[in-house]
């Protein structure tokens, strides 16, 4: 089965991400193979925020609309989790740990 092309991913993004930027943190996990954010910044950039309260959920889909900012939490494992923004004016989503903020 071939993959589907590229503008079916574009559909499902929900808006623009800007530069992706990568704590200290995140890197490092990454670089030691740790960790791997993509399937998390998928989830984030497709609507789904993850591991948040009832009203971060109302925030986040209202700001689809009005252009706030968009927060999303998400927990990798029982040690570690993931908190991804992007900024209201959409120039950069950042990816780090919970402890980085």
């Amino acid at each position: 089965m071939s993959s589907p092309p590229q503008s079916w991913y574009r559909r499902k993004r929900l808006f623009k991400i800007g530069a992706l930027e990568f704590s200290e943190g995140v890197e490092r996990l990454m670089d030691e193979g740790w960790l791997d954010p993509m399937p998390s910044f998928e989830r984030h950039m497709r609507g789904d925020w993850g591991d948040v309260e009832d009203h971060r959920w109302v925030q986040n889909n209202a700001a689809l609309k009005s252009g706030g900012r968009l927060d999303s939490f998400y927990v990798i494992t029982r040690d570690l989790s993931v908190h991804i923004f992007t900024a209201a004016d959409r120039s950069v989503t950042r990816i780090q740990l919970p402890h980085e903020r």
